[in-house]
């Protein structure tokens, strides 16, 4: 049984000296708890030095302990998830923690008001948060006068209550911000794990598929050839041994990385399956110069094309079509197998296998994929892409859309479906 899991793949175990994935926001977390106790130390020596009854001290430092915690629901909203449920209510709380005891430690207090500008600023919305910033400032200097401060030490006491509140204010935020950056970084290996998923699996589907169905249909050839034309039925062998070793090495090279394709023998491999199989083919290629991205891209339309004929319809006669239109490729599989291979259809619109699959790589060149029954009555497969690679997706044909918007006549780089088709 295989040793590899989800989470082992989405959470690779860490190099010898490596940082953890979890150092930053743990960092965060230790300077803002640094922060408020820092400026709770402060606090406490303030009132330590000034002159109070025991009873005075005893309920300002509980206050200031409430207070602590409270702005540390704030701050730290996911590490206290009980305190942050109802913020507003907590901060309320705040207020009357703050105000209150000015009545019995006086100057003292003075800092305290700080700790609720930040909580403002973390608490209400943008607006509101910081026009009671500017009231607890207000109110801040009232306080001083009251308490008999002269004009230097309210002008130095305002001063420090709004550094003491952007500090607070910064440093919570720039907790979360760390929080959810981690976050993010942990849906994008996970997102870069799905990706590498979808890609082993389009991969092993349009790479094997054909070389699958090859293998079948010319053992079945081989069956009826030992007897009659054992020569034949000798090369037909040798034919079946190419292809398997060639699909072996198609395996090797998805589990490492997307193999680059040669359109070229593709098209003389299908022609040669094609013509081994009673299959009337013509290939109408015009010289078109082709991006690695393209070329891979309509190869493996070639192979989806012709895998899906020989497997899914009786057709007799194959035409494949190259050309180029302005700076676009076009490049069309017709074949009279019409009436089975309709059923095939649904798949445009899915992103599953198959035509599926087609539609997806070519939306991510910024191309189409479309199919449908002509006036004649044959089936059509047609690819159409642009002849240069979109910027982003150069050598990577399964790269993230980058311009998902092109318009190729009245194709909006999506897979489209024309009458009836597969």
């Amino acid at each position: 049984m295989s040793k590899w899991t989800a989470s082992s793949l989405a959470e690779p175990r860490l190099a010898p000296g490596a940082r953890s994935p979890r150092l930053a926001p743990r960092v965060a977390l230790t300077i803002t708890v640094t922060v408020l106790c820092g400026f709770t130390l402060v606090a406490i020596s303030y009132l330590l030095s000034a002159p109070h009854t025991t009873a005075d001290l005893l309920a300002a430092l509980l206050s200031l302990a409430v207070l602590l915690v409270l702005q540390a629901g704030h701050s730290l909203p996911a590490e206290l998830p009980l305190l942050s449920r109802r913020p507003r209510w907590t901060l309320a709380a705040q207020v009357v923690v703050t105000y209150v005891p000015f009545a019995f430690a006086g100057a003292a207090w003075m800092g305290m008001p700080g700790f609720l500008a930040g909580s403002c600023l973390l608490v209400l919305p943008a607006r509101f948060g910081w026009a009671a910033f500017l009231a607890v400032l207000a109110s801040t200097e009232v306080i001083q006068f009251i308490v008999g401060f002269n004009h230097s030490d309210v002008m130095y006491n305002g001063v420090s209550t709004i550094m003491t509140g952007l500090v607070v204010y910064g440093i919570s935020t720039l907790s979360s911000l760390v929080r959810e950056l981690e976050a993010t970084r942990h849906e994008l290996a996970q997102f870069a794990v799905t990706r590498e998923r979808l890609r082993f699996a389009r991969d092993l589907h349009d790479l094997l598929g054909y070389s699958l169905s090859a293998v079948t249909l010319k053992c079945e050839l081989i069956s009826r050839l030992m007897r009659i034309q054992p020569e034949h039925a000798a090369e037909e062998m040798a034919e079946v041994l190419r292809i398997t070793r060639q699909a072996l090495m198609d395996v090797r090279t998805v589990a490492s990385n997307y193999r680059q394709m040669n359109l070229h023998t593709e098209l003389r491999s299908a022609e040669s399956m094609l013509k081994s199989l009673g299959i009337r083919t013509d290939l109408r290629l015009s010289p078109v110069p082709l991006s690695k991205a393209a070329e891979t891209m309509l190869a493996t339309v070639v192979r989806e094309g012709i895998t899906n004929m020989l497997r899914h319809s009786c057709a007799s006669w194959c035409r494949i079509e190259l050309c180029e239109e302005d700076e676009l490729v076009r490049m069309t599989l017709t074949n009279d197998g019409t009436q089975t291979s309709m059923s095939l259809l649904p798949n445009l619109g899915e992103g599953g296998n198959g035509l599926g699959n087609l539609g997806a790589r070519a939306r991510d060149l910024g191309g189409a994929v479309s199919a449908r029954t002509t006036s004649d009555g044959a089936f059509e497969l047609t690819a159409l892409l642009p002849r240069s690679e979109p910027t982003g997706v150069a050598g990577d044909p399964h790269g993230i859309d980058p311009i998902a918007g092109v318009e190729f006549g009245d194709r909006r780089g999506q897979v489209v479906a024309d009458g009836a088709g597969r």
